[in-house]
């Protein structure tokens, strides 16, 4: 039977949420004092939204036009999208971190008239760019009078909304009504990590697609439920997300400030939460050197809970009974190490979702282990992200789990994963010939992941198509597997590039989380240092040489690393080293740490 999606259109089904629920929490954001949540009832969202459509329509917004959004993730990011897709327009998504160039040639590319800036700042980012923008709407701050284009502030919009309304007040029901599935809701440029963005054109049915499927995640909002939303709504898992929250009803507070994160779980005791796995990975980090800096009684009750945690989830796991003996040990485990993990992200969480880049399996089975397993999920812009999720009732470790509703997959003869479906793009904006290539010919989107489907369905990805590395030696190497296995294996890492194409052996450039090294060196030699004279220490070299060295025992022969470096820096969005959504940008890691490769080239082999 063919998998039903009730809705046109991403308004239809917005509409039919705020008319079935109407006085039922929607929407949350920080109060002034981050002391508590200000929530929007899914009528006030609806009453907003529909403002600012009929604002939007009256500065000249209509049908699959474009309206960009040039802001981070806060409440309004939320009711401008939806007032977008109330006009039929389409957003046009940019981060806030992206650069003027590369901001000013998305909002040109796509054909934007409108731009939604998050403050002044955000709008000079296209000063004196060649775009067809008519009008610059400024989310916070003072508009300038005597800009061009123009500046409005969205309080000025939301208010000429409100008298369009009163002179039509069906008029955005009319406009909803004739939208169709294929018309474009949204267009995503892809960070990319080579070359320059491409628009990602992708359309109503396949966001309305989304938001059905993925209730086979969340089967049913119970009372008191609450996802945290903190992740960017410009990249395709944020607005995957907020289509989902439509269909379900699930309330959500949303929340873009990361330096925030943890203290507002304990205020916000979210039940549902997603990330990327830079975030698991600092949970990790942060739980693991604390207990072993504590070290004598702590650091052995901590290593016991967590193998205690470890056999319980490999029996699980093979489908195996957990015994009472086990049972018992785990209970006490909880209650002594676990419960303060769990208490540490608001004490309420009962789903995890993982998605954006590759979760380290080691770092996955430490969750479970600590009864917050993460459901690895796994998407592309291109497919409006969400593809495959595991289940909280028949979670596989290791796996991104199994197709969401009728989504086709298959695996290619050189092992690349295949998708087709209706959350499959449309094609990228103005590139028709990248378009063609993209698509098989029988229309499998070609996803450039190498990946494997077993006999369930579950698939695991394996590395990314074009990062697969060749040693000289003629060895293929998946450095995404390398360095998600380091990750889990050092506990102070922050980011880690496998390096070895056409070269004779592995070498690997190492980034540390900078909390987590300076609360290693405290009382030490290195007490005191700078983040970048800690790097450099003999003492920090020798730390994660031994690391190094754990590492290689997991790897085959050709893969071990026979050389590393240390860097004095993080890696970072604005050298253009990685994504916005965390991706590594190789090209232009291994461009701007050219210096430091040569020499890990150069003299002996092993660095000791």
């Amino acid at each position: 039977m063919a998998f039903e999606v009730p809705y046109r259109s991403i308004p239809d089904m917005f509409l039919h949420r705020v008319a079935a629920t109407p006085d039922r929490r929607a929407f949350g954001a920080p109060n002034s004092d981050d002391t508590g949540v200000d929530w929007m009832t899914w009528s006030q969202v609806g009453e907003r939204a529909k403002a600012i459509a009929a604002g939007l329509h009256e500065l000249g917004v209509g049908l699959e036009d474009r309206v960009a959004i040039l802001s981070g993730t806060r409440i309004e990011w939320v009711l401008v999208d939806l007032a977008v897709n109330c006009t039929g327009a389409a957003t046009t998504t940019v981060y806030p971190t992206t650069e003027p160039e590369d901001a000013a040639f998305i909002v040109a590319d796509s054909g934007s008239k409108i731009v939604v800036a998050e403050d002044p700042q955000q709008a000079l980012k296209l000063s004196g760019a060649r775009t067809s923008v008519s009008h610059v709407v400024l989310i916070e701050g003072m508009a300038d009078a005597a800009a061009q284009p123009p500046q409005l502030t969205l309080a000025d919009l939301e208010e000429r909304g409100r008298a369009a309304l009163t002179r039509e007040p069906d008029l955005i029901d009319r406009i909803v009504a004739g939208i169709d599935p294929d018309h474009v809701a949204t267009l995503i440029y892809t960070s990319g990590t080579t070359g320059r963005p491409k628009g990602v054109e992708l359309l109503h049915a396949g966001w309305t697609w989304e938001g059905v499927a993925q209730q086979d995640i969340v089967p049913a909002v119970k009372e008191g439920d609450v996802q945290y939303l903190w992740l960017p709504l410009s990249h395709s898992f944020g607005k995957t997300l907020l289509c989902s929250v439509m269909h379900l009803g699930l309330p959500t507070y949303v929340d873009g400030r990361v330096d925030k994160l943890v203290d507002m779980l304990a205020v916000v005791r979210p039940t549902v939460m997603c990330g990327a796995p830079r975030i698991f990975e600092k949970v990790y980090n942060r739980t693991v050197t604390t207990a072993l800096d504590a070290g004598g009684a702590k650091a052995k009750i901590f290593n016991w809970a967590l193998a205690t945690g470890r056999q319980k989830v490999a029996l699980e796991q093979a489908g195996k009974p957990v015994g009472g003996v086990l049972k018992a040990k785990y209970a006490v485990a909880e209650k002594l190490v676990f419960s303060k993990l769990q208490a540490r992200l608001g004490g309420r969480l009962q789903l995890l979702v993982s998605g954006a880049a590759p979760l380290s399996r080691d770092i996955a089975e430490f969750f479970a282990a600590a009864n917050l397993p993460i459901m690895e999920a796994y998407g592309l812009t291109e497919t409006s992200a969400g593809a495959f999720c595991n289940r909280r009732d028949r979670l596989k470790i290791g796996t991104v789990g199994q197709a969401f509703a009728d989504l086709e997959c298959r695996i290619d003869t050189d092992g690349e994963v295949l998708l087709r479906g209706k959350p499959v793009m449309r094609g990228y904006h103005n590139l028709p010939k990248e378009t063609e290539e993209a698509f098989t010919e029988d229309g499998f989107f070609r996803t450039g992941d190498i990946g494997e489907l077993d006999a369930d369905g579950y698939l695991t990805i394996t590395d990314r198509k074009k990062d697969l590395v060749k040693t000289s030696g003629g060895k293929y190497i998946a450095p995404s597997h390398i360095e998600s296995l380091f990750k889990a294996v050092c506990p102070y890492t922050s980011q880690a590039v496998v390096v070895g194409q056409a070269r004779n052996f592995v070498t690997m450039l190492i980034s540390l989380d900078e909390d987590a090294i300076k609360a290693w060196a405290a009382g030490g030699p290195l007490a005191g240092k700078s983040y970048q004279e800690i790097c450099a220490g003999a003492e920090t070299q020798k730390l994660v040489a031994g690391y190094i060295e754990e590492l290689n025992g997991k790897l085959n022969r050709w893969e071990t690393v026979k050389k590393f470096t240390i860097l004095p820096r993080d890696l970072s969005i604005e050298a253009g080293e990685i994504t916005p959504s965390m991706k590594i940008k190789r090209r232009s890691v291994e461009t701007n740490f050219a210096e430091q490769i040569d020499q890990m080239y150069t003299g002996s082999l092993v660095q000791r």
